[in-house]
């Protein structure tokens, strides 16, 4: 039934920032944004080995009220290396959500709140890499 990440969604006030902020963590520019003229309601990315969608969305157009402290389903990137891309986040102005856990051997997680509210998890999994390697 669930063949695959398709789009994750971020909610911002401000897309314009929330963009920028996101364009220096990835490393490049939105692929799309809408509308062209005038500040974007909606921008998205293209994220990792298999290029997942990552779209951040005027707040005006959420689905429901947005919570008054961080919110949003927990997803986790993968990284290669945990504590350094969750020192990064912290250094671009990331709250802390949860520190660096080691949940097994080979899986690690951590997460952080983004300026705009958003929970955005990093996680090293072994599993990625040997499907990773495997499709290679």
């Amino acid at each position: 039934m669930l063949r695959g990440l398709t789009t994750v969604s971020l909610f911002a006030d401000d897309v314009t920032a929330a963009a920028s902020w996101y364009t220096e963590l990835l490393g490049a520019e939105p692929y799309f944004t809408r509308p062209v003229g005038g500040p974007p309601a909606y921008v998205e990315f293209r994220v990792g080995d298999y290029e997942h969608e990552l779209g951040i969305v005027d707040s005006r157009f959420a689905p429901h009220d947005r919570p008054d402290g961080p919110g949003g389903a927990m997803i986790y990137w993968h990284v290669d290396d945990v504590r350094a891309a969750f020192d990064r986040l912290i250094s671009m102005g990331a709250a802390v959500h949860e520190k660096p856990v080691e949940r097994g051997p080979g899986f690690v997680t951590a997460s952080v709140v983004d300026p705009f509210g958003n929970i955005l998890g990093v996680m090293y999994n072994r599993h990625y890499l040997e499907i990773l390697e495997a499709a290679t």
